[in-house]
């Protein structure tokens, strides 16, 4: 039986459901009557999607967060939301306690309502979330033009490092280790500046499943080449790659879990962002441009590397 990956999956579902022309794009938009409607869905699994150190209350939040982050992408706030639960039979009264405040946490910082949901019963803990906005726009994936800037909303590469920690049952205690380790399960999305700035952006992505993929994903619906010559990692993470005997380009580009976003801007742009990202407090790090051709280059010493995209998928 031939193994099929994530992309043919979906494929096929668009082809049956009608959809030929579908755009992948980080939410999707109907509209109801006049009013637009901005909708993201993501799932969250217990075996494959919540570390077993991680507390519960976090895993519910996280599975909120996974959503806004989209929106923060888009330039959308998020009004509602439903959530569909799966638990199993004899889960006790604490863990549900657990689960339903980290659901509250995570609607409180965001401003979300939830309206409803469901309920199952299964094997292990599933939760779906579906949160709503509406917008008459939002920024997609594909706008960059040739000598726009190309910027990310903080630091990359902590989330992998504090993966690994968690997944392996590693035993190292230092700030780094715990900064690196609350990258995963505290995670913040940058809302507040995707919604004041938005005016602002030609393109922008959610960048959770990896950068490579949000920087190839960009370039290839864009029709253009990327080119990043920064590299969007802070010295602590370096030294301790460094120390590790790590690839710092596979950390940074392909790790994931970072829940930032990137995003294009024209350079008469540029005093703008710099500005509002001073006011918000918001960490953004220019990491290239964007030029005529097609592809993800990093360029090191005046060489230009392909940056292939070997963020997260599904299946592999």
């Amino acid at each position: 039986m031939t193994k099929l990956s994530e992309d043919k999956i979906i494929k096929i579902f668009q082809t049956k459901l009608g959809n030929k022309k579908f755009i992948s794009e980080d939410v999707e938009t109907f509209t109801l009557g006049k009013t637009k409607i901005i909708a993201k869905i993501d799932t969250m699994v217990e075996s494959t999607d919540i570390p077993k150190k991680m507390k519960l209350s976090d895993a519910a939040r996280k599975s909120v967060i996974a959503c806004v982050s989209d929106f923060a992408a888009k330039g959308v706030k998020p009004e509602y939301g439903i959530i569909s639960i799966n638990l199993p039979k004899r889960i006790s009264r604490v863990k549900i306690d657990n689960i339903a405040n980290g659901f509250k946490k995570a609607c409180k910082e965001y401003g979300i309502s939830i309206i409803g949901g469901d309920t199952n019963a299964g094997k292990e803990i599933v939760f779906n979330v579906c949160i709503f906005g509406n917008s008459n726009n939002i920024v997609t994936r594909k706008g960059s033009k040739k000598d726009d800037l190309i910027f990310v909303t903080g630091p990359f590469g902590y989330t992998s490092i504090g993966l690994n920690i968690l997944l392996n049952n590693k035993k190292e205690k230092n700030n780094f280790v715990k900064k690196s380790i609350k990258s995963v399960i505290n995670p913040k999305p940058k809302l507040s500046f995707g919604l004041k700035n938005k005016k602002y952006f030609s393109s922008s992505m959610d960048s959770s499943d990896g950068l490579s993929t949000t920087l190839n994903e960009m370039a290839k619906q864009s029709g253009k080449k990327f080119i990043v010559d920064q590299m969007p990692s802070n010295k602590d993470l370096e030294d301790y790659v460094k120390k590790k005997n790590l690839n710092l380009n596979s950390i940074i580009f392909n790790g994931g879990e970072e829940y930032e976003f990137v995003f294009t801007v024209p350079v008469k742009y540029r005093k703008n962002i710099i500005k509002n990202a001073k006011l918000l407090k918001t960490p953004i790090i220019e990491i290239g441009y964007v030029t005529s051709g097609k592809g993800v280059f990093l360029k090191n010493n005046n060489k230009n590397i392909i940056v292939k995209d070997l963020g997260w998928k599904h299946f592999k």
